[in-house]
């Protein structure tokens, strides 16, 4: 076909020169060149600017009229030709204005339909790998020539279509999008069902650990995201939609996806402990997401992991909830990991294994605390270190196997807070009280060692302590044991580290706030005061006369150190000059003070020179009284001493059991220690022997510590009325007027962290309240109070 040079065209009787170029000039050499286009013939440069001229011309040529093809023709200039191509109003010339554009339009589809249908011939009867390698070829060279041809076309993209589609033409697509639709309809939708097929087989195959073409499944696929078009509007080619993709593969996919592995899964845990599943599972769904990335679009990444994980992991969870018992039961912690990540893949699906968990750790607890109760109950460190063995290796677990997930770590904190407060220990202690008593010794225990000196130990104690501590429920009666045991720490001067110490209450005040610790961190305050008082003491004695002996006191606030009342007590004359002397200073340096004496909590030290050796006795106060008696006679009769001293006889005795259990005394009758009477005799030994100079021979009344563990507990539960009386009256003062039920729950809130008050108990503090005219009942309105201003 010969071709006419670009523009040399007639213009015939125009007497504004524009050019007039009907379609049939034009259409042989041009529909030539798409020949040359879709068959890959080269091409040089300027053959393509004449193929680009061809449509630039038509596209703004004029009729023999006059009338312009696009819109008015009072323009002759060549800007007024491209005002003229760019269109104006489609109301002014509108027989013309549909015709310019919309022919070459139609010959360029009917083209690409022909010579599609020509292609198609070749592809109907092929199967398998054979149509996928005909189908990706012809698709890859089609869609790069239809991008040539769309350059080729850009003037009638820029200014026809564009204006059809702005006008709202339907079934106008930019060249490029055109060339896809034909596909779509004349070579895509007839091999369809045959190219899926041939799909589905390759990616079974791979499944089944054969090794395939993977560019053949993904030259299709992006054959079938590139069909998908959004045909709303001019930018429709701009915008990917995956209808093609989702309506011809993913759907099938998905459903050849499920029936593949609901086959596969049935049959190996036939064959297969769940253990082997669980590994298999994991392999198919990481072979899955590789899947994606390899050849599918990543749209298909969420449906695909939704349905691997119902058909691998949901439809088989009863299966894994017998195993999981079975997996923590042997500790296989590797395991449960893996089943954790597996099974969190299901929506709600860690429920049960956490209720499995919860349930195993208390049993755990449980059994290993009954196993050494009789034991424990009188063993703070065996208890707590059980407590303790318990939680590390369950802690563990969580932290490893189960990544810290919130609802395992919750599930560890429930059942860890249920076999503390009560197990075996409690029970035989009848009180849930015993855990938090038996955690306070444990401190006191500690507290008292020398390991706490080391940094790093004290940091890694410190914690053991706080994690047990966090569980207990009666909070309140640890701070009263541990404020107690704290207070004897810190007179006896037993504390092994001042660090220690104030760490310790550091901690506390953390977790339960400044109330909690106020009392506690008050005591330390005092051992420093008294500290400064005992240096100004000396400064005065000094100043006027010197004491015969060394003399320090310490000053205790009374409301913060939980000592009890002093006992009567007669002061040997040797101590008595101090003691004058001390109260005389401190009137003078505290109007309005008064001192009581805590003679029980008392110490000192004792020289001797009556034995064969030189000996220090380290002695409680009531000690050193009665060994001082024997600087005037070396017998007494129980009675005469207890006269002299102005002691109770039941401390006495205890006191001088002690004493003759140590050797210091000895019974002239030579009766039983512990069958004393008042009229009994008691003498100095003089053979006494130690192979220490220095001696302790002080040591706890029994009958003290019986007392005080009784009275402890009982001024607990006076603690707790009063505090639940106190939280009434400030709900009730704000509240003013509250329902039963409200007034308990918000009761319960506020006092949880210390303790859980007793519903009975909360009730009864209910009537105090009213008795004492802070509450009354509202009349004729059942279960309601009122505040009392």
């Amino acid at each position: 076909m010969s071709r006419r040079p670009s523009g040399q065209y007639n213009a015939g009787n125009n007497p504004h020169g524009l050019r007039y170029i009907s379609l049939d000039q034009i259409w042989d050499d041009l529909q030539q060149g798409i020949y040359q286009v879709y068959t890959k013939q080269s091409m040089e440069k300027s053959r393509y600017m004449e193929l680009y001229t061809h449509v630039y011309n038509y596209c703004t040529s004029v009729d023999q009229s006059g009338s312009s093809r696009q819109g008015p023709t009072n323009s002759s200039s060549s800007t007024g030709r491209s005002s003229i191509a760019r269109g104006q109003s489609r109301n002014q010339g509108t027989t013309g204005a549909y015709l310019v554009g919309l022919e070459l339009y139609k010959k360029l589809r009917q083209y690409l339909r022909s010579y599609l249908s020509d292609i198609l011939q070749s592809g109907k009867t092929l199967l398998g790998e054979d149509v996928l390698l005909f189908y990706t070829r012809q698709w890859k060279e089609y869609q790069f020539s239809s991008r040539v041809l769309n350059g080729v076309c850009s003037y009638l993209n820029r200014h026809w279509v564009r204006r059809e589609c702005d006008e709202g033409r339907k079934e106008i697509y930019e060249i490029y999008s055109l060339t896809l639709v034909i596909w779509r309809e004349n070579l895509f939708r007839p091999l369809n069902k045959q190219v899926t097929s041939a799909v589905l087989n390759l990616i079974e195959k791979e499944r089944n650990g054969e090794t395939i073409n993977t560019q053949l499944i993904s030259g299709v696929l992006q054959s079938y995201v590139e069909l998908g078009l959004n045909e709303s509007g001019w930018s429709f080619n701009k915008i990917q939609s995956l209808s093609v993709y989702k309506d011809a593969f993913e759907t099938k996919f998905l459903e050849d996806t499920e029936r593949y592995y609901i086959a596969e899964s049935q049959e190996f845990l036939s064959e297969n402990p769940v253990m082997e599943y669980m590994k298999k599972a994991e392999t198919r769904l990481l072979e899955e997401e590789r899947r994606v990335q390899s050849y599918l679009h990543k749209s298909t990444q969420e449906l695909l992991s939704r349905k691997c994980e119902q058909v691998l992991i949901e439809r088989h969870l009863e299966q894994f909830h017998a195993e999981f018992q079975n997996l923590l039961n042997d500790d296989k912690n590797e395991d449960l990991g893996r089943m954790f990540k597996l099974v969190s893949k299901i929506q709600d699906g860690l429920g049960e294994l956490k209720s499995l968990l919860e349930r195993h750790i208390h049993t755990q607890g449980d059994s290993v605390i009954q196993q050494c109760a009789d034991t424990a109950i009188n063993d703070p460190k065996l208890y707590v270190q059980t407590i303790l063995q318990v939680h590390k290796k369950y802690d563990a677990l969580v932290g490893k196997s189960f990544e810290c997930d919130s609802g395992f770590v919750a599930a560890l904190d429930k059942a860890c807070g249920r076999f503390i407060n009560k197990n075996a220990v409690t029970v035989a202690a009848k009180s849930s009280s015993k855990s938090p008593e038996l955690l306070a010794r444990y401190c006191d225990t500690l507290l008292k060692s020398a390991k706490v000196s080391e940094d790093a130990e004290l940091e890694a104690t410190l914690k053991e302590i706080m994690t047990v501590f966090r569980y207990i429920e009666d909070k309140d009666v640890f701070q009263t044991f541990y404020s107690k045991m704290l207070a004897r720490r810190l007179v006896h001067h037993t504390s092994a580290s001042d660090d220690a110490e104030a760490q310790m209450i550091s901690r506390l005040k953390q977790t339960c706030g400044f109330e909690y610790t106020s009392k506690l961190q008050k005591m330390f305050q005092d051992i420093g005061v008294s500290k400064d008082l005992n240096e100004r003491f000396r400064a005065h004695i000094s100043s006027t006369d010197s004491l015969d002996l060394d003399f320090t006191i310490q000053v205790l606030s009374s409301g913060a150190w939980p000592f009890q009342q002093s006992i009567v007590f007669r002061l040997p004359s040797e101590l008595e000059k101090s003691y004058q002397r001390f109260t005389a200073f401190y009137a003078q340096q505290h109007t309005g003070r008064k001192l009581s004496w805590l003679y029980q909590m008392s110490k000192g030290e004792i020289v001797t020179n009556c034995f064969k050796n030189r000996y220090t006795f380290q002695a409680s106060t009531f000690q050193m009284a009665i060994l001082l008696q024997y600087n005037t006679a070396v017998t007494y009769t129980v009675q005469q001493l207890a006269d002299n001293i102005q002691l109770k006889m039941d401390t006495l005795l205890q006191v001088l059991i002690h004493l003759l259990k140590c050797k210091i005394l000895q019974c002239k009758e030579g009766v039983d220690v512990s069958n004393l009477k008042p009229e009994h005799e008691i003498e100095l030994f003089m053979g006494y022997k130690s192979k220490k100079l220095r001696v302790n021979i002080n040591k706890p009344i029994k009958m003290e510590q019986k007392q005080e563990q009784e009275t402890t507990h009982r001024h607990i539960e006076e603690d707790r009325k009063m505090l639940i009386q106190a939280a009434i009256v400030r709900i009730m003062k704000t509240r003013k007027q509250q329902k039963h039920q409200q007034l308990l729950s918000e009761v319960f809130t506020q006092l949880s962290a210390r303790f859980k008050p007793r519903v009975p108990v909360i009730k009864k503090c209910i009537d105090i309240l009213i008795e004492k005219e802070y509450l009354i009942r509202v009349e004729g309105e059942k279960d309601t109070y009122q505040y009392l201003a």
